[in-house]
């Protein structure tokens, strides 16, 4: 996968606000993600984000 810091990316399932897109916010052995409509973050292990992912939209510098 090439995500890094500042990917948008699109998850299988929506989130409760409605919006299935979040801005990738810590990448390591976890990954933070943050909502870009209601701004909550959540954190997964990698394998779990890996296997929720749908697609990665593109990078934001």
């Amino acid at each position: 996968m090439k995500y890094k810091l500042g990917s948008i990316v699109t998850m299988k399932k929506a989130h409760a606000c409605g919006t299935n897109e979040w801005i990738v916010t810590r990448v390591g052995v976890d990954i933070k993600i943050k909502c870009k409509n209601c701004n909550r973050e959540i954190m997964l292990d990698r394998l779990e984000f890996e296997k929720k992912l749908r697609r990665i939209l593109n990078e934001e510098d």
